[in-house]
Parts: structure tokens; C-alpha cells; sequence
């Protein structure tokens, strides 16, 4: 089974549910030293790097693919960011990222669905842009709980009718939304979907190409039902996007700056990339990393180390 990520129906180099004309397990394989083929640097591992140094410290490091997020993407503008994507050769991965949409309905939830569409467009533009085997995935973070509200199973059902709202512009645009189960501990404030499984269950009401989950191992490693919810994806075909990092004690302050390189920290990547693969995930894997020590060294520095470590950590496991 393969995965049903969407893409740019204006995008010629990537088919119609997703399945790139190139299967990036069949790009140039990996010689010694150079970069694993399918590794993606995510923006936000060099989070103070404009677009145009995030793209030019990706390629120069010899690395196929980024994810993009929108902030950087519309300091420059969109379009002027699709050439400079077009002129890097780089694949594009993700744009990181859309969702919020837990308030009750009023003006700041029309406004909030209004902002989703316009990143649905933009990312729908820059995988067209993106070199062949771009996909066009947009990652959600659902939101937290609203000011005051306890609610959390209705929190959980604004999440599900906002991507119903949304699944019409996203399915003409050939734009996959990819909901992103944050770790239980962000759930009063970023994610009230914390788990795999309520990401899936929501997925459900949606074609695959339409509505998918991104696999994040600092948020799903912990999961006793990770594996079989991973295998329920694969079956399911909803796998949009894989992401790695990992995870170490204690904690920063900020809870949201605990991501780690890969391998520096606790997580399992071998059962948790090995359960991707089998289930028939075949496209980029994207290393997304937040982390205040790490933003602080130079973005070319970060990249090397990040291929470095994505080498030894999970690039064994891909088969």
C-alpha cells in the first residue's frame, strides 16, 4: 500500500493521489557521507534562517527536501517564494502549518477557517513549485482547548466539523490535510488530539487523499498503541507525512523547545520507522526539531549535524 498524500493538481511531476512519478525509494541511493535521500530538513529545526538561507543551507548540504512553514514563506510572499523554491531543486515536503480551529463558532472561528484556506492555496502553489516528488501536505495542529472551556470531547468534534468545512477546498486544490496528534501535555493548549488513533478516527469521515495524520515520533513514541495505529494508517492509506526527532529528560522550561536530534534521547526510531515503512509510507521523511540551544548554532552547522544523526538513527531502518 502506498500513501495517499495529496499534491498540486497543477504539480505535472506527481500523480493524481499523491504517488510522485518518481518513488523517492528509487531516487540515487546513498553513498558514504552524502545524505540520506529521502531526509527533509523542516524549517523550523533552523528556525532563524530566512527562506532564502534555509534553502540555500538545505541544497548546499546536498539534501533533496524542505518543509516549509508560513511564516517565512509570507515574509517573502507567496509567489516570489515558489520561484525561489522552483530555483532551489528542492522537494517540497510539508507547509507547517494550518488548524486552531477549536473555538465555538463566532467571528475568530470564521477567521480562523479563512486563514486554513489560504494555506491550503499556498501550499497547493508551492508543491507545484517543488522539484518532481513534492507533495502537497498541509500539517494541522488541531488547537487547544478554548479560554474557560473543560470541554475537551467538544473541543475534539469542532476539530472534526472544521475539516469538514475545509475538505472541499482541499480536495480541489490536491491538498492533503494532515492531522498532527501532539503529545498529551499540549492538550489544554495546542492539541486536543493527542493520540494516532483520534487522528485516524477523525480522518475517517474523509477520503485518504483528502484527510490524512502525520506520524511524529516526539508525540507518538509513547503510545502502548502506537504500532498497531501506525499499521491501521498504512492499511487505511493516511500516512501523510512522517516526521522524526527525539526525546530527552528532563525537559526544557518550555516545554515546546524538548525536541531533540535523533538518537540523542530515548525514542525507539528503529520500531517506530520500521512500522512506517511496512506500512507502505515510501515518501520523504522530514526532521523537525525545536529547540533553543540547536536554533542558536549556525543553520549550515544544524543541517550537517542533522544529516549526520538521521544517518545513524534512522536511515538503517528504511530498508
Amino acid at each position: 500500500m502506498s500513501i495517499q498524500a495529496g499534491t498540486s493538481a497543477g504539480n505535472p511531476n506527481v500523480g493524481r493521489h499523491g504517488i510522485p512519478s518518481t518513488d523517492i525509494r528509487d531516487l540515487s541511493r546513498q553513498s558514504d557521507g552524502d545524505p540520506d535521500p529521502r531526509l527533509s530538513i523542516n524549517q523550523a529545526t533552523i528556525k532563524h534562517a530566512d527562506l532564502a538561507t534555509a534553502l540555500r543551507v538545505t541544497a548546499d548540504a546536498g539534501i533533496q527536501a524542505i518543509g516549509l512553514w508560513r511564516e517565512p514563506v509570507n515574509e517573502v510572499g507567496l509567489d516570489v517564494a515558489a520561484r525561489m523554491l522552483a530555483d532551489s531543486g528542492l522537494r517540497f515536503t510539508t507547509h507547517c502549518r494550518g488548524g486552531f480551529f477549536t473555538l465555538p463558532d463566532g467571528p475568530e472561528r470564521t477567521a480562523a477557517l479563512d486563514d486554513n484556506r489560504r494555506a491550503i492555496e499556498e501550499t497547493a502553489t508551492l508543491a507545484a513549485a517543488g522539484a518532481d516528488g513534492s507533495t502537497a501536505v498541509l500539517v494541522l495542529v488541531a488547537g487547544g482547548l478554548p479560554e474557560g472551556s473543560r470541554d475537551l470531547v467538544g473541543a475534539r468534534e469542532r476539530v472534526r466539523d472544521a475539516i469538514g468545512a475545509l475538505a472541499d477546498d482541499a480536495r480541489a486544490a490536491g491538498v492533503t490535510l494532515a492531522i498532527e496528534p501532539l503529545h498529551p501535555m499540549y492538550a489544554s493548549d495546542r492539541a486536543v488530539v493527542s493520540t494516532l488513533g483520534q487522528a485516524l478516527d477523525i480522518a475517517a469521515d474523509f477520503e485518504p487523499a483528502v484527510v490524512g495524520a502525520a506520524v511524529d515520533t516526539f508525540h507518538i513514541w509513547w503510545d502502548p498503541q502506537v504500532l498497531d495505529q501506525i499499521a491501521r494508517a498504512g492499511r487505511e492509506g493516511r500516512i501523510a507525512t512522517y516526521q522524526v526527532c527525539d526525546w530527552k529528560t528532563p525537559l526544557s522550561a518550555d516545554v515546546l523547545l524538548s525536541r531533540h536530534y535523533t538518537g540523542d534521547g530515548v525514542i525507539d526510531f528503529g520500531s517506530l520507522t520500521r512500522a512506517v515503512v511496512q506500512a507502505g509510507y515510501n515518501h520523504d521523511i522530514e526532521v523537525e526539531i525545536f529547540n533553543a540551544d540547536i536554533w542558536a548554532d549556525a543553520p549550515d552547522a544544524v543541517v550537517r549535524r542533522t544529516a549526520e544523526t538521521f544517518a545513524a538513527a534512522v536511515s538503517p531502518h528504511l530498508g
